[in-house]
């Protein structure tokens, strides 16, 4: 991915070496749930129901001795920056083109635990947004976890779940969760697993078109990009996830697609460039 040299956002708080304590509960939304009870430390573990709006509840932190921060993570977070001012181009542009301005989130950098309005945010939960302080919180040593656990090191995979993320606050401010959140209340668990797939295939379509029209107005995509992506969409499917942990999969619990899912919404995004094609809401199959 070409990304040295293009525009950092300023739209970044870096909480890195701090420590942090507890705020009080609110909704969150992360890119992987399933994982925490499965795999317990590893990434992507956030609570399905927080997914889709639900209170997760906030917890009092003890503060944390400072870290000192290497060159690797001075890069890391350059380039987290560049990839979220990326976005900030891609969308204020779309919301232009159909007549709305787009408010940018904010990306917060940070080690271990930090407070957000969706309560304390941790390591082990992967990145996740908030739509309570619309913040997208990100600890670096989850790319790490990538690179070690599920082999996926490009670049590109990586901005893949910025991408991943700031779906979600799109979602946020065009009034797609508030819709979710009210349509939860009247469903059974299963079904709101299942509603949950919908907001997170759509996240990953997003991303996609993203991809596309980032590539298209600046040339970012370099010859195997796509490709890693697709890998990191894969290797994060519920059902790769779960045979991985337990040998089995359970399809009544999946809150975010399947590896072909989400592989197949993140192309349908970057193929068309077009949010319209993003409907997951209004997919017969998904």
């Amino acid at each position: 991915m070409k990304w040295e040299g293009n525009r950092e956002s300023d739209n970044v708080e870096d909480r890195r070496g701090g420590g942090g304590f507890g705020a009080m509960g609110g909704r969150s939304i992360g890119i992987g749930t399933i994982v925490i009870a499965l795999v317990g430390s590893y990434f992507l573990g956030i609570n399905p129901m927080t997914l889709i709006g639900m209170l997760s509840g906030g917890q009092v932190q003890t503060q944390q001795a400072p870290i000192q921060q290497t060159p690797a993570d001075d890069q890391m977070a350059r380039f987290v920056r560049t990839v979220l001012a990326d976005t900030e181009d891609t969308w204020s542009e779309i919301f232009r083109e159909n007549g709305g301005t787009y408010a940018q989130p904010r990306l917060v950098l940070f080690t271990g635990r930090t407070p957000t309005a969706c309560g304390t945010g941790d390591t082990a939960a992967g990145p996740f947004y908030c739509p309570g302080d619309q913040k997208i919180y990100i600890d670096l040593a989850f790319y790490q976890t990538m690179r070690e656990r599920f082999h996926v090191a490009s670049d590109f995979a990586q901005a893949y779940v910025i991408a991943h993320e700031v779906g979600h606050h799109v979602q946020n401010i065009t009034g797609i969760m508030e819709k979710v959140d009210q349509k939860r209340r009247s469903l059974t668990e299963r079904q709101a697993n299942a509603l949950s797939v919908r907001v997170e295939l759509q996240a990953d379509c997003f991303a996609g078109v993203w991809a596309a029209r980032a590539n298209r107005a600046r040339g970012i995509l370099e010859q195997g990009d796509v490709e890693s992506a697709l890998k990191a969409a894969s290797a994060i499917g519920d059902d790769a996830l779960q045979k991985q942990a337990q040998g089995y999969v359970v399809p009544d619990s999946f809150t975010h697609g399947t590896s072909e899912q989400r592989v197949r919404w993140f192309q349908q995004g970057i193929n068309s460039a077009d949010l319209n094609t993003c409907n997951t809401f209004a997919a017969r199959t998904l």
